[in-house]
């Protein structure tokens, strides 16, 4: 696995032992993603050598959205330069990639769920240098998969999930949050489960071109960033936990460096079909984190 620290990497490490997987992680400062395109090959191969790896995760990624505007040539190297060569290092290897990338790619325009190959349009740097990813692991290895996914919380790391629980602690009494914004909330624990099965589902068909390519992951059922929070704080209200009430704002009214896309639903109709992963309905999977989050307290 690349990456360490992350929500990913951290419910993968947590996940893993489920599905009689054992992980191997390569993080900072062991592997630098800022570092040239063959040093991270090199590093990667021997890695995955060391520990006789049948498949490579890459869950390392520059997710600051606002942040990348600023720095777009250290979020390009990270998400759009180093994926290309840890997917080339696992090509030398002969085994499968599995790489994580983002709604990101797409510019929020579409009515409907996004399909994996609609037109991509992404609206900022994160979004470019994410496809740019996608692009450069396709290229390099045939024997990958790329997992779109969106909204992403976990008991652990920085989220939505836990700044909303943060600021009602504080003792926020109404918090305004945008709601004209679309999307799926995905748990980092259904992901880590979701890339345990397609890995394994890899390994076992090695010629099965149809298991390869680009599968959207996230959460099953769709809400706004307003009925997202409500739902939190509903969950919390229900644990005796603080809790806020919600205003409802349009995008307008909380500008950010980055433009967000309007439309963040995704189509997971696909990686049901040929992988037989179906993440539960978002609003379990929160359950599922608040109760860790709110134990914790």
């Amino acid at each position: 696995m690349i990456g360490t620290g992350g929500q990913v990497s951290t419910a993968l490490a947590e996940r893993a032992e489920k599905h009689n997987v054992e992980i191997t992680a390569l993080g900072y400062p062991a592997l630098d993603l800022a570092a040239s395109a063959e040093t991270i090959r090199q590093a990667v191969i021997e890695a995955a050598r060391a520990c006789n790896a049948q498949a490579i995760v890459n869950t390392a990624a520059y997710t600051a959205v606002d942040k990348a505007e600023d720095e777009p040539d250290l979020a390009m190297a990270v998400n759009g330069i180093a994926p290309g060569a840890i997917a080339s290092a696992a090509d030398a290897m002969k085994i499968p990639v599995v790489h994580i990338s983002t709604d990101y790619v797409f510019d929020g325009g579409k009515d409907g769920l996004w399909l994996e190959d609609d037109p991509k349009a992404p609206l900022g740097v994160y979004g470019r240098t994410k496809l740019a990813g996608e692009i450069a692991v396709s290229d390099a290895a045939a024997d990958h998969v790329t997992l779109r996914t969106a909204w992403v919380y976990a008991p652990y790391g920085a989220n939505f999930v836990k700044t909303m629980l943060r600021l009602a602690s504080e003792g926020k009494k109404e918090i305004s949050v945008v709601a004209d914004q679309f999307g799926c909330p995905t748990s980092a624990l259904d992901i880590a489960d979701a890339i345990c099965i397609v890995a394994h589902n890899l390994v076992a068909e090695p010629d099965n071109t149809e298991l390869r390519g680009v599968f959207h992951l996230v959460g099953e059922g769709e809400t706004n960033w307003a009925g997202f929070a409500r739902a939190i704080f509903d969950g919390a209200r229900d644990r005796n936990a603080p809790f806020a009430s919600v205003r409802d704002i349009v995008t307008s009214e909380y500008p950010t460096k980055a433009k967000r896309p309007a439309n963040s639903r995704l189509d997971i109709s696909r990686i049901a079909r040929l992988h037989g992963v179906r993440p539960p309905p978002w609003k379990k999977s929160l359950d599922v984190v608040l109760n860790r989050l709110i134990d914790a307290q």
